[in-house]
């Protein structure tokens, strides 16, 4: 009921088109100054078999973008998590508030119309551990994640965006999916390909991994994402993306739903 509440909310709000999210590879822009970006989603994932007694996760997450100026975004999420485990097991459903991501973005440089140079950004996120451990819901610890942004346009409407980064404190999870075991030193590579097809519809695929020191399996990430939006009006797009992943930190396959857009001043 609380997801529900907060998405009833969030539609009741006047908007205009923004769409990175539903790929996990970050794009350069960020949020103009005194205007707000929201965007949030809903992920179910089935998990692998080495995650047992963990079956499935549902993650509800909305994400608030608050454009400072010059370049400056702060950014805000928060998720609710639903995990399903297997008969037998207590609790059997937990459900509850993850952890708590705090972020700054600064775009170094915007891409201009007819130069060579890509646009660039640069990232911090601080997450603190609101998420119950015992559960799963959380991970007890305070991740501390920084990450470079590169995009660029190939071709008419096709855009290119990559991410690397490193995370020095903390690990990738949210609730049981990621990479759980690491206490820091974990590294972030992303890619997406993105293409406008038309004035309503945009499709790309994502492709995301991490890694830690350690060359286990176990402490491996990687997945990709066929997905896009379609514009329901001129200030609402809808979201959608099937992801299928590589190794125990990452689901098996999964879908993603939520809506993007901005509120006006």
């Amino acid at each position: 009921m609380t997801a529900v509440a907060a998405l009833l909310f969030v539609l009741c709000l006047p908007t205009l088109a923004f769409a990175q999210q539903p790929f996990y590879t970050d794009d350069a822009d960020v949020t103009s100054r005194g205007r707000l970006h929201v965007e949030s989603f809903d992920e179910y994932d089935w998990l692998p078999s080495s995650q047992t007694p963990h079956r499935q996760q549902n993650t509800f997450n909305m994400k608030v973008n608050y454009g400072l100026g010059r370049g400056l975004e702060l950014d805000l999420d928060s998720p609710l998590i639903t995990i399903v485990n297997e008969r037998g097991t207590v609790p059997l459903q937990p459900f509850g508030l993850g952890d708590t991501n705090f972020g700054l973005k600064y775009q170094v440089r915007e891409e201009r119309r007819g130069s060579a140079g890509p646009a660039l950004a640069l990232v911090t996120y601080i997450e603190i551990p609101t998420g119950e451990t015992a559960t799963g819901l959380g991970s007890g610890l305070l991740d501390t994640w920084v990450y470079g942004v590169l995009q660029k346009t190939l071709a008419r409407d096709v855009v290119l965006h990559l991410n690397g980064g490193y995370l020095f404190t903390g690990n990738t999870s949210t609730g049981v999916v990621g990479i759980t075991t690491a206490r820091g030193h974990v590294a972030t590579l992303g890619g997406s390909l993105v293409k406008k097809v038309s004035d309503a519809i945009t499709l790309g695929v994502d492709v995301t991994a991490a890694a830690t020191r350690n060359a286990d399996l176990n402490r491996t990430q990687l997945q990709g994402m066929l997905g896009g939006n379609y514009a329901l009006r001129e200030n609402l797009t809808l979201d959608v993306g099937v992801i299928v992943g590589r190794f125990a930190a990452s689901p098996r396959v999964g879908v993603l739903i939520g809506f993007s857009w901005d509120v006006p001043k």
